[in-house]
């Protein structure tokens, strides 16, 4: 989508014009998900988080400035809020997701290493300070630019480059002292 497509799919949707939403829906809806599902930790309010983002672009529509911020900036900004309060109402609980099972299959020890792997990265990310967080998530899983990422977090891109710089910190060394624990558990067998 383009900024004229943007501005113009949006301004119809303040007119109440399902098909316009309906294909800003489709074109949006996937990224924000992912968003909040990382920010949430794949908890169950992800969606009714989710479902409020576009529940408030169809409401909201006009209070969207295209001059300021991409439609996607401007929906991510309404996602990460939503998180942000959530979290500030909540106290920060964060209720962990139902565990999947690992089916067998030709290789089981690498899908269980891939599995934990993966899921000590999510822990590692889920005990990040919220506002460093969402700089790793917006940047690295969703793909925006640190200007987008700045914006977003209300911040200068410096100060997003900062939050990023100590996020990766703190995540390598979760990581590396998980790795180090795991370590001396098997030596100790």
């Amino acid at each position: 989508m383009g900024d004229a497509t943007e501005r113009e799919l949006v301004l119809e949707i303040s007119r109440g014009n399902q098909v316009a939403y309906k294909q800003v829906l489709e074109a949006q809806l996937p990224a924000v998900a992912r968003y909040v599902s990382r920010m949430m930790g794949g908890s169950r309010e992800a969606e009714d988080i989710t479902q409020e983002v576009f529940l408030r672009l169809w409401t909201h529509a006009g209070d969207y400035h295209a001059g300021q911020a991409r439609l996607t900036t401007w929906l991510h900004n309404i996602a990460h809020n939503l998180c942000i309060d959530y979290f500030r109402k909540h106290k920060r609980i964060v209720h962990e997701p139902p565990a999947d099972d690992i089916e067998g299959g030709p290789e089981p020890d690498r899908q269980f290493f891939v599995a934990l792997t993966s899921e000590q990265v999510r822990q590692g990310v889920m005990r990040l300070p919220e506002r460093q967080r969402s700089a790793l998530i917006l940047c690295h899983f969703q793909g925006l630019t640190n200007k987008d990422a700045a914006i977003i977090l209300d911040v200068s891109v410096d100060a997003l480059e900062s939050l990023l710089a100590r996020a990766r910190r703190k995540l390598k060394t979760s990581l590396s002292d998980n790795y180090d624990s795991e370590q001396l558990s098997r030596s100790d067998r």
